[in-house]
C-alpha cells in the first residue's frame, strides 16, 4: 500500500495544515464544488484536524493532504484529497479533490494523488467503489476523473446554483474491484 507516488505523497491532516485550509476553505471562487456557504473559522478548522485522528469507520470522512514527492516533511501542502459520505455496509465513498494554487496545477498532483487515494481505499478498507460528482462544464475535473478510471453514471440537471446560473452536475464512479 503505497501512499507516495512519483509526484505527490499523501498524509494525514496535521495542525500546521489549518492556515492553508483556512484559506482554501474561505474562498469562494472554491465554494461552488465544494458545497461551501458561508466562512469557515480557524476554531471549526481546528475541531475538523482534532476529529481527523479518528477513523474512517467513526467519522465517515477522512481527508488526506497531498504535498509533493521529495520535499521536506513539514513542506506547504499543495491541497487535498478528500472520503466522505463513507457507507460501511456497501463500501462506497465520495472523493473531493483540489489542488489549489493555480500555478502548481496540471502538474499531475491530482492525477496521481486520486490514484493513490483508490489503492489506499481499496486496499486498506476493502472498498468496493468511489464516486464523485462535478460540474457538466468542469472539463478539467471531469477528465482527471475519467483518466482515473471514473465513468459517468447519470446527470442531474440544474442541481448547482450559482451567480451565472444553475449548472448540470456528472454523477461519476469508479470500481475498485
Amino acid at each position: 500500500m503505497r501512499l507516495e507516488g512519483d509526484i505527490c505523497r499523501l498524509r494525514a491532516v496535521e495542525p500546521r495544515d489549518i492556515d492553508p485550509m483556512f484559506a482554501w476553505e474561505n474562498d469562494p471562487a472554491v465554494w461552488t464544488v465544494s458545497g461551501t456557504t458561508a466562512p469557515c473559522s480557524r476554531e471549526q478548522l481546528r475541531r475538523f484536524v482534532e476529529r481527523q485522528r479518528y477513523d474512517l469507520w467513526q467519522t465517515r470522512q477522512q481527508r488526506l493532504m497531498i504535498e509533493p514527492a521529495g520535499a521536506e516533511r513539514d513542506a506547504e501542502p499543495v491541497g487535498a484529497v478528500d472520503l466522505f459520505d463513507f457507507d460501511p455496509q456497501h463500501l462506497r465513498a465520495g472523493v473531493g479533490i483540489l489542488v489549489y494554487d493555480a500555478a502548481v496545477r496540471r502538474r499531475g498532483y491530482a492525477s496521481e494523488a486520486l490514484e493513490l487515494l483508490c489503492g489506499y481505499a481499496r486496499e486498506v478498507f476493502g472498498m468496493h467503489q468511489l464516486w464523485c460528482e462535478t460540474a457538466a462544464d468542469n472539463a478539467a475535473g471531469l477528465a482527471l476523473f475519467r483518466r482515473a478510471g471514473f465513468v459517468s453514471c447519470g446527470v442531474r440537471r440544474d442541481w448547482l446554483r450559482t451567480p451565472e446560473g444553475y449548472r448540470d452536475v456528472v454523477t461519476m464512479q469508479r470500481l475498485l474491484g
